[in-house]
């Protein structure tokens, strides 16, 4: 007879502030980001770390000294030789997948307690030499006298010593995120008006969060090293942004017709997070009270030169389905925004009953989002985007707004790159 699946829970999550790149984290890496948001969590929850069982992170751009971030965070803090870890690479959705393979492993009983999370750093952005100077380099390992080291410049070119910046494009398309997501929003009419009123929106909410004191019990002050000045608030919020202001840049993507500006986009951004997820009897055993109790969740796939970032409005109606409830019944919302034009796009593509027939399959639409429900306390645009940590970071806020406003389900959904999506619906 087969086992009943376990019901698994979110106990607590945390996060770190996020800072802009190349501010207050410029000479941190990722493994000092997720150590911090880690301990937080473990300082948080007071949870003994020898009594975790599997540790994983999410991370994106990740350095080539920490290649499995979750093991080298997990030996820091405290957790265990013995107890395994692992580093997932998804592109915006890493933690998203962190935290469900969370979810399976216990659920079918591999795991009691894991702690997953995300750390991402763009201050420090690897850039390579040029490939024909990279194979003279690799050859220098077997070089036996100074004599041999003028072989290190043979058949090279002043260029070749050039770096090599990275290009921020997909590859199978060839064409940047912001680029693609031109794309979307000219299909689904997301006009920069309309993006640029979203982005007002984001960061008025974010500062309004702050104000009322929304992220006490979500951020983790810290002290950074070497100085150790403490770093206690997200730097990249604008609460004196204003319409007229955002309405005087330029497109940065497409510069004759674009819609797309750096006021309306997400910005490069280092910043970690991390949630404890337990099995509901462990988190009775230990005392704990979870916030919220996983539901269902979903992965999608798509065609990634017009749909690159259109993910979330195939995800959505496929977990609601898959939960088996409506639009109506979902109190929260958390979007992530890593475009004004993406959401803007997501959200007109929900309310067509076009794109229900031509994409879905369904007769008619799947509904309005109510904005009064949607990333009330900012979002990717106002609080920022290091990518692996975006995904925990809104698990955190959806069981915290739940609890704040008094909702019963949860509904987080995330675009990535690679034409990628997720959603999860989480209960109180």
């Amino acid at each position: 007879m087969e086992a009943k699946a376990r019901d698994v829970v979110v106990v607590d999550g945390c996060r770190i502030p996020f800072q802009k790149s190349g501010t207050g984290y410029q000479d941190l890496i990722s493994y000092d980001l997720g150590k911090l948001a880690v301990k937080g969590l473990l300082h948080k929850t007071q949870l003994d770390a020898k009594k975790i069982d599997h540790l994983i992170m999410g991370t994106v751009i990740a350095d080539v000294t920490t290649s499995n971030l979750a093991r080298e965070v997990a030996l820091s803090v405290g957790i265990g030789n013995s107890v395994p870890a692992h580093t997932i690479t998804m592109a915006c959705i890493s933690s998203n997948m962190a935290f469900t393979e969370a979810v399976n492993l216990i659920k079918t009983g591999e795991a009691d307690i894991v702690i997953v999370g995300g750390a991402d750093t763009l201050s420090d952005f690897p850039i390579r030499y040029r490939k024909k100077f990279r194979k003279n380099l690799m050859g220098a390992s077997k070089y036996r006298s100074l004599w041999d080291f003028r072989k290190l410049f043979r058949g090279l070119k002043l260029r070749d010593l050039l770096p090599e910046v990275p290009n921020i494009a997909e590859f199978s398309t060839g064409l940047s995120m912001g680029k693609s997501c031109e794309r979307i929003a000219a299909a689904a009419g997301a006009t920069r008006q309309e993006q640029d009123q979203y982005a007002l929106l984001s960061h008025q909410r974010a500062a309004q969060a702050y104000k009322d004191g929304k992220f006490t019990d979500e951020i983790y002050p810290v002290r950074v090293p070497p100085k150790f000045r403490t770093v206690e608030k997200d730097n990249g919020f604008r609460e004196d942004s204003s319409i007229e202001k955002l309405a005087k840049l330029r497109p940065t993507f497409v510069r004759k017709y674009g819609t797309i500006t750096a006021g309306n986009s997400s910005f490069f951004t280092d910043g970690a997070s991390a949630v404890l997820v337990m099995a509901n009897e462990t988190a009775e055993q230990l005392g704990y009270k979870p916030k919220a109790k996983v539901h269902s969740y979903v992965y999608t796939a798509h065609e990634p030169k017009d749909q690159l970032l259109l993910g979330p409005a195939f995800a959505v109606p496929k977990v609601l389905d898959k939960a088996g409830l409506k639009l109506s019944d979902v109190d929260v919302f958390e979007f992530h925004e890593a475009f004004a034009a993406q959401v803007v796009s997501v959200l007109k593509c929900l309310d067509s009953d076009k794109f229900a027939q031509k994409e879905l399959g369904k007769s008619e639409k799947i509904g309005e989002v109510p904005m009064d429900k949607l990333n009330m306390w900012g979002g990717s645009l106002s609080l920022g985007h290091p990518f692996g940590a975006t995904g925990t970071r809104l698990v955190t806020t959806a069981v915290n707004r739940l609890a704040d406003e008094d909702g019963k389900f949860a509904l987080i959904a995330s675009c990535a790159a690679g034409a990628m999506a997720h959603a999860i619906i989480l209960e109180r």
